[in-house]
């Protein structure tokens, strides 16, 4: 079967985020092969992973994680990752009690990238079943509607780490399975990597 890979970066980078707030030995989660890791959830004598698509954006404002997830995007890129990526926009908040106003940044495009690529690579008969990484409930009306209008092809959600009981929704709508610390662990990538003429180093904080 040809395999086509759907991944909500913030729902799995927040997933792993919270398994090393409390263990900092674990930072190094964050460094994880999305390629390798999507392999980890096919049968090799059966199906084929055509594609990985990781779907996120920078934080621009933030000049230390930009650095980090630049560097990040970069190495995903060298293991034949397609990204892409929305934007932040900024949003003015108020506290109805106190009044007090601050502005903070609200990512767009991400969620609606993913089902458009996710939609148009069902169209077009570029997969046979369908890698989603999320526990976003948001993501049920698009499976819902290519189970009904591509009845023959494979749906299948992965669950981040920790994000199984949350994702309800989703279960009740398809096949669910959940990413376990271990797929996170087993599927690390190389602290330093040479592509293009150029190295790619992890972040030490990381």
């Amino acid at each position: 079967m040809r395999v086509q890979a759907f991944i909500d970066g913030f729902n799995l980078y927040h997933a792993i985020d919270n398994l090393t707030k409390n263990d900092t030995s674990k930072k190094y989660y964050k460094w994880v092969n999305l390629h390798s890791l999507m392999e980890a959830f096919i049968k090799p004598s059966q199906d084929t992973l055509d594609n990985v698509f990781y779907f996120s954006a920078h934080a621009t404002w933030r000049s230390s994680s930009l650095i980090k997830h630049r560097t990040y995007v970069n190495a995903l890129k060298a293991y034949n990752v397609d990204v892409i990526l929305g934007h932040f926009k900024k949003k003015n908040m108020k506290c109805n009690s106190c009044n007090a106003k601050w502005e903070t940044h609200e990512e767009k495009e991400s969620d609606v990238n993913l089902c458009i690529h996710l939609l148009q690579n069902a169209h077009l008969d570029n997969f046979d079943k369908a890698l989603i990484v999320t526990s976003d409930s948001d993501m049920v009306p698009v499976i819902e509607m290519i189970k009904q209008t591509f009845p023959h092809k494979e749906i299948v959600v992965l669950t981040p780490p920790n994000r199984y009981q949350i994702s309800h929704e989703i279960r009740s709508t398809v096949t669910t399975i959940k990413i376990k610390e271990r797929h996170i662990q087993n599927n690390i990538l190389p602290t330093t990597i040479n592509h293009n003429g150029s190295t790619i180093t992890k972040p030490t904080s990381w």
